[in-house]
């Protein structure tokens, strides 16, 4: 490997190694009630988010949580000599995609049937620190 090629690479481990991410697929909630609660931690602070979630009333947050508990322990896991508090960690990123749709009938008068569509979605979720989102 070229000199250049070696310092390009160690480059972007460094750049990866301040990032973590956690997905979440096949939630079987819509994504437009999933969106109403990643729009209130999109950018904040994780001990903040942490904080909005666990005090949020809908499903959604409850699952969410758990989402963004497991992506400060994949951040953990990357950075094992580095401290949580010392991070200053925010949610940098918050996707949330349509996912596969059940579709089932439901009865309706006169002999009809109504299409019922049973939403999920993927969630992803990425923490990076303050000093990253600004670049």
């Amino acid at each position: 490997m070229g000199v250049r090629k070696k310092q390009m690479a160690e480059r972007i481990k460094a750049e990866k190694k301040k990032v973590a991410f956690a997905k979440l697929n096949n939630c079987p909630t819509s994504p437009r009630k999933m969106r109403l609660v990643a729009d209130l931690i999109r950018g904040v602070k994780v001990e903040q988010a942490l904080a909005i979630l666990r005090f949020n009333p809908k499903e959604a947050s409850r699952k969410l949580e758990k989402l963004l508990l497991s992506a400060l322990a994949n951040w953990q896991a990357k950075n094992e000599d580095a401290n949580l508090e010392d991070a200053d960690l925010i949610v940098a990123e918050i996707r949330v995609d349509s996912g596969a749709m059940l579709k089932r009938l439901r009865p309706a008068p006169q002999g009809r049937a109504h299409r019922i569509r049973k939403r999920s979605n993927h969630v992803t979720l990425v923490l990076g620190s303050k000093n990253i989102t600004e670049n």
